[in-house]
């Protein structure tokens, strides 16, 4: 199996001052993306209808998520370049032309001057590696808010934090690409539960959004920190890898689930 998506490195040159608050620059792009969408007439790309995704579903996850959170509290001066990454996840409609358009129209601020990997997809092989893994170390970049039983959990424990990660891969794969996920969700998610945490050091983040349509305030807080789990890792090591791309629990096209795999080994 495999999990494909367009890994979009996408620079600008300032034509003015722009500065990012702390914490607000996946926020404030996704914004402004979803404005020139409006704008073109795309909005389904930006709020995907759940009458169209699979049964069950009230909010369908959007096609794509930000990765700028090297922007927070950066300030452009005019002639300097920045860039930010937008992975992009829908593969079943020529969409890659009218989300590059977009980006060139994002800001009468800033010039769109350069994209990469837009060429083909990145493809994520989901098998299991041929070696055996039994120790990894998960660091959470950015506010993740991980739910089970409808519930926000309080630690990142493995069975919670994969089963999260799998349900977002095959739910991405049913609506923009080849179906979802064909594995045995209980067993996957009953072999992932008997994987310890062996140390956990995260903190809680506070942050909130108001939105300039309706007024709302939606809380954009979750925890930040890693983790470290023991056990038969093998199977659920593609799935933390692809989840680097795709993020994790809720609000990830506002920036938050980001999650960087950083030690992979096997003590035998």
């Amino acid at each position: 199996m495999h999990f494909r998506l367009y890994p979009l490195r996408l620079t600008f040159l300032a034509r003015a001052p722009l500065s990012f608050p702390p914490g607000s620059a996946a926020n404030r792009l996704r914004g402004a993306f979803g404005s020139i969408l409006h704008k073109l007439e795309c909005a389904p790309m930006f709020a995907p209808s759940s009458e169209t995704g699979p049964s069950g579903l009230v909010d369908l996850p959007r096609p794509f998520v930000f990765r700028a959170s090297h922007l927070d509290g950066c300030s452009i001066a005019p002639g300097q370049t920045f860039h930010f990454d937008f992975h992009w996840f829908d593969l079943r409609r020529p969409s890659l032309n009218i989300v590059i358009r977009a980006f060139r129209e994002l800001a009468r601020e800033a010039e769109l001057v350069d994209v990469r990997g837009a060429d083909a997809p990145l493809e994520l092989c989901l098998d299991p590696a041929p070696d055996p893994i039994d120790h990894v170390s998960v660091r959470f970049e950015t506010p993740t808010e991980l739910k089970s039983g409808g519930e926000a959990v309080e630690r990142p424990e493995f069975g919670v934090l994969v089963a999260r990660i799998r349900d977002r891969i095959s739910t991405l794969r049913a609506l923009y690409d080849d179906g979802p996920l064909t594995i045995d969700f209980r067993q996957f998610g009953e072999r992932a539960a008997r994987i310890d945490m062996t140390r956990c050091d995260i903190q809680r983040v506070q942050a909130s959004r108001r939105s300039s349509r309706t007024g709302q305030i939606h809380s954009l807080g979750g925890f930040v920190g890693e983790a470290e789990y023991h056990g038969d890792l093998t199977e659920f090591v593609p799935y933390l890898r692809a989840a680097q791309w795709t993020g994790v629990g809720r609000q990830t096209a506002w920036g938050k689930g980001e999650l960087t795999l950083y030690t992979v080994r096997s003590e035998v």
